[in-house]
């Protein structure tokens, strides 16, 4: 009884409400813009760089790089059960907060790794936390779209989202670089062991993820009106599927993301261990490409409007896979006095080129879906697409470890009576095959544009 009472209570003070006050919508965006921050802090803290070089201080193959890599997108056919719980219960909100309230402490069961003595305990336990935090993560997001789609008004769209954007961007870059000027100065002071300060940031992300739990619990929720037109579920999402024209683009974007995150996830790799960088250098050089895909987003758009969108796909399609090829010339055949130059280089280019895909993809996508329809072919899009970016790195952690005692070389030898030359004009090691198999398959995805 008591617990029916409490489930009452929770329900009546967190669920949807039939009228949004205008006071009600203008603190919920407040409250959205700081539960962005707080996201984008978490994010930063515990996925992408950071997360790639914890698991290598915790003696992570290339394979478990893989598979941590692509646990976000895999997770992500967790989106269902979302769909699923929305219909069931129509409590977005609640569905926001109970699956956040799960996610968000799996973030210390990875930190708490880095004190397992087993190297395969501490990575299995990384893996598995890893698997809680995105499989709610991913009901979190499902709820969340739904919910604030239906709550900001259409004519605020860009105004709201691009703000919301524009702030998230800062503190990734600012917590970013931040972060890893801290796990230098603890790695340069030798505090401990490098691997003990990621719990650290690990903890961090934990308290602004926790934060952002609660600011989604202060917006209200508007109550929702679902049409399925009494066709299940599964129906609905296999109708995309029939569409001749729309079965075409996520052929086409299952490979492209395939391509692309087959190398992606491996470059931080390839920088800490094989170039050697410091990991300030790194995050420098991941905010420049962010920079550049933040400011070329506008010019991309002008571009769609005046030509098309698969104009904008034909050009950088092509320059990503050209960034991909670029990185076989950062060692030659080892770091050499133009690596950072070109490093630069190949960021801001592929910052460039990944905003104008993005745009143009997005915007194909939203065009093929009709109207009435469109919730059904936006999901199974991205389900399959994060299915393809998912099997990409684990295939590329595979190939990653094949190559490493691998190398093809051709040397051209002279002999004269006043001595041997020797010249080698190939040499293609470890890392430059893992790339030029990712160029290949990009280049075979180009030729589709």
């Amino acid at each position: 009884m008591a617990r029916n009472k409490l489930t009452t209570r929770f329900f009546a003070r967190y669920g949807p409400q039939d009228q949004i006050l205008p006071e009600d919508l203008e603190a919920g965006k407040r409250w959205l813009v700081r539960n962005g921050a707080a996201a984008q802090m978490m994010e930063t803290f515990a996925a992408g760089t950071f997360l790639t070089a914890y698991a290598l201080q915790l003696g992570a193959s290339n394979a478990i790089i893989g598979i941590l890599a692509a646990i976000p997108y895999l997770m992500n056919v967790m989106q269902l059960f979302g769909v699923f719980l929305i219909e069931r219960y129509r409590a977005r909100r609640i569905v926001c907060l109970v699956a956040g309230a799960i996610s968000r402490p799996a973030l210390l069961l990875m930190a708490g790794a880095a004190f397992l003595g087993s190297p395969n305990a501490a990575l299995s336990v990384l893996v598995v936390a890893f698997v809680i935090r995105y499989a709610s993560g991913a009901i979190v997001g499902c709820s969340w779209n739904s919910w604030v789609r239906d709550l900001i008004p259409e004519k605020q769209f860009g105004r709201f989202f691009g703000e919301r954007l524009m702030y998230m961007s800062i503190a990734g870059m600012v917590f970013g670089l931040a972060a890893a000027g801290f796990v230098d100065y603890w790695k340069s002071a030798d505090f401990a062991a490098e691997r003990f300060a990621y719990p650290l940031l690990l903890t961090a992300a934990f308290v602004s993820g926790a934060f952002g739990v609660y600011c989604m619990s202060r917006v209200a929720e508007p109550r929702i009106d679902i049409e399925t037109g009494g066709q299940s579920l599964f129906s609905r999402l296999s109708q995309p599927l029939r569409d001749g024209n729309f079965r075409r683009l996520i052929i086409f974007l299952m490979t492209w993301n395939f391509a692309v995150n087959l190398a992606a996830p491996f470059f931080t790799v390839y920088m800490l261990t094989r170039l050697g960088l410091d990991l300030l250098t790194v995050i420098l050089l991941t905010t420049l490409s962010q920079i550049g895909n933040i400011v070329i987003m506008r010019q991309w758009g002008q571009l769609v409007d005046r030509f098309s969108n698969k104009s904008v796909l034909q050009v950088c399609g092509p320059l990503f896979i050209l960034c991909i090829f670029a990185w076989t010339f950062t060692t030659f055949p080892e770091r050499h006095s133009l690596t950072i130059p070109l490093l630069v280089l190949i960021h801001l280019l592929a910052g460039i080129a990944t905003a104008g895909v993005t745009l143009a993809s997005s915007n194909i996508a939203l065009k093929l879906a009709p109207r009435g329809r469109a919730t059904a072919y936006l999901a199974t899009n991205s389900l399959a697409v994060s299915f393809a970016a998912g099997s990409a790195p684990i295939f590329g952690g595979l190939f990653a470890d094949f190559f490493i005692n691998r190398e093809l070389s051709l040397t051209i030898n002279w002999t004269s009576p006043g001595g041997n030359l020797a010249i080698s004009p190939l040499n293609i090691t470890h890392w430059d095959f893992f790339f030029l198999v990712a160029v290949v398959v990009g280049l075979y995805v180009s030729m589709s544009f």
